[in-house]
């Protein structure tokens, strides 16, 4: 990778050479790892929107509190209807369960299921791997970014 150096910016305020160089090699480590991400989720079983549903589902899973559909919609950008039916697929697959909030049983809420937490373990595992891997590169161009 080229080093990346933080040279003065350009009097005028546009983008320098070195500014479009240091973007396009961004994007493409980001690209790079979201296409890791996305083959060790089908290598799993899993479509990547699928993966990323059980991560946020994981993450958001705090004080014996999990998220409801509309809060792992927020988390994936998408609307609410589609989470329903990727949270649908996910049930007919056993990676997750529903539930009614016992505070409000009006709300549903979604958990992973001992499937769902086997898998994603070991995602997570090769995510984290693959990121320490990566993680001098990101710090290059991240200082590249400083003010």
């Amino acid at each position: 990778m080229t080093s990346y150096n933080n040279p003065s910016r350009s009097p005028d305020g546009n983008p320098t050479p070195a500014d479009y160089q240091a973007l396009a090699t961004f994007r493409l480590a980001l690209r790079r790892f979201s296409a890791f991400s996305e083959e060790a989720a089908m290598k799993a079983g899993l479509m990547p929107q699928q993966h990323q549903a059980l991560l946020i589902i994981k993450a958001m899973s705090v004080d014996d509190k999990s998220p409801n559909v509309g809060d792992i919609a927020a988390q994936l950008l998408i609307r609410h209807h589609s989470a329903v039916e990727l949270i649908n697929r996910l049930v007919r697959m056993e990676l997750v369960q529903r539930f009614r909030d016992p505070a409000d049983r009006r709300r549903v809420r979604v958990a992973l299921t001992t499937l769902a937490e086997r898998k994603l373990a070991i995602l997570s595992t090769a995510h984290l791997n693959e990121l320490r891997a990566v993680r001098p590169e990101l710090i290059k161009l991240l200082r590249y970014f400083e003010p």
